[in-house]
């Protein structure tokens, strides 16, 4: 439930800030007019994203009959998940500063055209967080092998997200934005890394990848699964007591380079996150 909360709360925070820099470029443009397209495109960006979830879900659970089709199709977009996230990661990090200005820019833009390209860019907008966000939280739900409290605390994260936004827009509260970014997109890489691990299990169970009974560790005695700290260790880290050799190793070759580049790659110009702009944007309030 926390990693589920937390993949809620960033993804949601970023997003929800990614549209509060356009309601304030259209507020400042003295545009409002085209603010129910703004909400239109998200609205539809959004139904877009569960669509994909659900669509995840019902291959898994009904396309797919055969056991190793499942868990080839449970592995591998588990892995397209980790590959996705990461990639997002670091092009957020590379691509901050101007993140801000190349929003405004298509905006502008998209209100020459019309109410019609207004909404468009807006769905775009949240389309590309809303769709990765659906790919990692099923893939996460997955891994924890239970819907209910994944489900309940990604909805927790979410309602947070929207809250804290909005409290941002208002200037009710204050927050270090790219502290905040930074810290939480290193514990969603070590949410991915648990997630490439169980993607590891599931081509393993499928047959892809060998090497399923040859443990690294089996730590059930002293964790068993159903204890609290078992059940933590599994939704935090997505490792099990019982961790195959081919899932250890995953685990480690990615979590220990993509953290060192993450944290050492950009000391020399650390860049502010994209949406920290939205820091500047949340003081032209509604």
């Amino acid at each position: 439930m926390l990693a589920n909360y937390l993949i809620g709360l960033r993804e949601g925070l970023e997003a929800a800030l990614v549209v509060s820099i356009l309601v304030a470029y259209l507020v400042k443009a003295q545009r409002r007019d085209r603010l129910a397209m703004v909400s239109g495109g998200v609205a539809l960006a959004v139904a877009v994203s569960v669509s994909f979830g659900a669509l995840l879900t019902y291959t898994s659970t009904t396309l797919l009959s055969d056991f190793r089709s499942q868990e080839l199709f449970g592995g591998i977009m588990s892995a397209l998940a980790v590959v996705f996230v990461t990639w997002m990661v670091f092009w957020m990090r590379r691509t901050a500063r101007g993140m801000r200005a190349e929003l405004d820019g298509r905006l502008s833009s998209a209100l020459k055209v019309g109410a019609l390209a207004v909404g468009v860019t807006a769905f775009l907008a949240v389309a590309r967080e809303g769709l990765e966000t659906a790919l990692f939280f099923w893939s996460a739900v997955q891994a924890a092998g239970t819907a209910l409290g994944p489900i309940a605390g990604f909805s927790l994260g979410i309602l947070t997200a929207v809250v804290l936004a909005w409290l941002l827009y208002r200037r009710s509260v204050k927050l270090n934005l790219a502290r905040f970014f930074t810290w939480t997109s290193a514990g969603l890489i070590v949410i991915a890394a648990g997630v490439l691990a169980y993607a590891v299990h599931d081509l393993q169970e499928g047959g892809l990848i060998g090497g399923l009974h040859s443990l690294a560790f089996d730590v059930s005695r002293q964790i068993p699964p159903s204890s609290w700290y078992g059940e933590l260790l599994k939704g935090v880290f997505n490792l099990s007591p019982q961790t195959t050799a081919a899932q250890a190793i995953a685990w480690i070759a990615y979590i220990v380079p993509v953290m060192a580049l993450f944290f050492l790659g950009g000391r020399s110009a650390p860049p502010r996150p994209a949406v920290a702009e939205a820091e500047a944007a949340s003081r032209i309030s509604a």
